[in-house]
C-alpha cells in the first residue's frame, strides 16, 4: 500500500502520516475547512497579504490533491469607532472570495457588548476597572466541526484539510481520522502549532508568509455586478 504525504510536510506530521495508511494512489478528492478568524489573526493580520485568495493557496500547499469544495467559516464584524470601516472592507473581501469556484462562505455570527474589567497594572487614585468593547465571535467552530464531520459520514471526500490551530476542533478531528477512517490534515496559521492538533493530524503543515504572499488576488476581479477593488490599505 503506498501513501500519499503531502510535500514539506512536517517531521511530525510525517511520522503521523505514515501512521496512517491511505486508500488511494493520486489526485486524493479533498475538502477544505477555513477557520476565518484563526487564519486572519493567526497569520494575516497586520501584514500585506490581507488580498488573499483562499484557493490558491490550497492549491499551493496542496499540490497534489484535487480540491473540490472549500468551506469559510466567519461572522460579519460590526463597526467599532476606532474602525467603522471594517464591515465595508469585509464586504469586499467576501465578495472576492464568491468568484471562486466550489467556494461557500458559512456564517456564525458577532456579540459586542461593553463589559467592565480589571486595569492589568493599576495606578494609585486611579480607578481600577475600565469599560471595554468585548467582541465575540460565535458559531464558527461549531460549524466547521458540523460540517467537517456531515461531509465524512457521507464520503465526500477522502482528505479533509482544516485550516486552523484552534485545539477546540481535537474532538471531530478524532472522529473524523478514527471511527470515520478519513485522513485529515491541517494548515496551520499561527506560530505555535497545538500540540493536540500535531499530534492527531494525519499530515501538519505551516503556513509561511511567502505562501501567502505568492497567494494573492488581482488589484481589480469582476463578477456579475461589476468590479471588486482591493481596499485601501491592504
Amino acid at each position: 500500500m503506498k501513501i500519499f504525504i503531502p510535500p514539506d510536510t512536517s517531521v511530525s506530521g510525517r511520522k503521523a502520516a505514515e501512521r496512517q495508511p491511505l486508500h488511494f494512489m493520486t489526485s486524493p478528492k479533498t475538502y477544505v475547512y477555513v477557520d476565518a478568524f484563526n487564519l486572519y489573526y493567526g497569520c494575516v493580520k497586520g501584514t500585506p497579504n490581507k488580498w488573499l485568495n483562499i484557493r490558491c493557496l490550497c492549491e499551493i500547499m496542496l499540490p497534489q490533491n484535487q480540491i473540490v469544495k472549500i468551506k469559510y467559516f466567519t461572522a460579519r464584524v460590526n463597526a467599532r469607532p476606532s474602525d467603522p470601516q471594517a464591515p465595508i472592507r469585509q464586504q469586499v473581501y467576501l465578495r472576492a472570495l464568491e468568484t471562486l469556484p466550489n467556494l461557500s462562505i458559512v456564517y456564525g455570527h458577532f456579540l459586542s457588548h461593553v463589559v467592565t474589567m480589571p486595569v492589568a497594572n493599576p495606578v494609585p487614585n486611579q480607578p481600577k476597572y475600565v469599560e471595554v468593547i468585548k467582541t465575540e465571535e460565535k458559531g464558527s467552530d461549531v460549524n466547521l466541526a458540523t460540517h467537517l464531520l456531515n461531509d465524512a459520514y457521507q464520503s465526500k471526500y477522502d482528505i479533509a484539510v482544516v485550516v486552523s490551530n484552534d485545539s477546540d476542533l481535537l474532538a471531530p478531528i478524532q472522529i473524523v481520522k478514527g471511527p470515520l477512517g478519513k485522513t485529515i490534515g491541517i494548515l496551520n496559521p499561527q506560530k505555535r502549532p497545538s500540540r493536540e492538533l500535531l499530534k492527531e493530524a494525519s499530515f501538519f503543515k505551516t503556513i509561511r508568509p511567502n505562501t501567502l504572499a505568492k497567494a494573492q488576488f488581482p488589484k481589480i476581479l469582476r463578477d456579475a455586478h461589476g468590479e471588486i477593488h482591493k481596499p485601501s490599505g491592504w
